[in-house]
């Protein structure tokens, strides 16, 4: 039986998580920061908690105004700080609400940054492995941030976009370049598929690209984030694809 995690970024006040969340296995659920607040967490955990979905921290850069996805250039102690504070905040929240917390991934510009930026990558790992060593670091396929958390004796997961593109070293196409974010559920359903059988995507160029794929990635604050979520679970159990939370 062939299994692949599915997850999505949610509490961000998008209005789309109750439809989203009987779709997933997993749910990163926004700490407030970029997007969200207390009482949307809080809806989200409940959402998860009945749908017997795993629950992740998701923090990033405090910048609402542009989603989190403008880069602030903080410094890695800076970012260690917003990270613990994030993180220590949501943990509040969802052991009140008595959700396990099961992993962290970040969001926005700072899951680009860390993926690539050792040393904020490294400060990243640290704080959470800090906060509690059981937590699992979600993060990009191949990144340098799961490397270092692998070194530090972390769990780690392989994060792949079936609705993103990809540039020819495998990272993710900035937003304002052309196919960047791709449109259709249904193409998005295929790259799903062909990325949780194969671990095959398509750099910019049209090349295959091989990826580790531990886990799907979907975005929840899309117009057609439920259409897209439907498409791509049909797809998989079209082909026999287990949608289940990471071990």
């Amino acid at each position: 039986m062939h299994t692949i995690d599915l997850n999505c970024d949610l509490g961000e006040g998008c209005g789309n998580d109750a439809g989203i969340v009987p779709l997933i296995s997993s749910a990163n659920v926004s700490c407030g920061a970029h997007a969200g607040d207390d009482d949307t967490i809080a809806e989200t955990l409940r959402l998860c908690s009945k749908h017997g979905v795993a629950v992740g921290a998701h923090p990033g850069y405090a910048e609402r105004e542009n989603f989190g996805r403008r880069e602030t250039g903080q410094s890695p102690q800076d970012i260690a700080t917003l990270v613990q504070t994030q993180v220590e905040h949501f943990l509040d929240l969802a052991r009140a609400h008595g959700v396990p917390v099961r992993h962290v991934k970040l969001h926005g510009a700072l899951y680009n940054r860390a993926a690539r930026d050792v040393e904020v990558a490294t400060a990243v790992a640290r704080t959470v492995q800090r906060i509690d060593p059981a937590l699992r670091l979600v993060g990009l396929s191949g990144s340098e941030m799961l490397n270092i958390a692998r070194t530090l004796g972390m769990a780690v997961a392989h994060e792949v976009f079936p609705d993103r593109g990809y540039d020819t070293e495998g990272r993710l196409l900035p937003r304002d370049r052309p196919g960047a974010v791709v449109e259709s559920p249904e193409e998005v359903a295929e790259r799903a598929f062909l990325l949780a059988s194969l671990g095959l995507a398509r750099d910019e160029r049209g090349r295959p690209l091989m990826l580790r794929a531990d886990t799907l990635c979907l975005h929840g604050d899309r117009a057609d984030a439920i259409a897209v979520a439907r498409a791509v679970r049909g797809r998989l159990a079209r082909f026999e694809i287990v949608v289940t939370a990471l071990d």
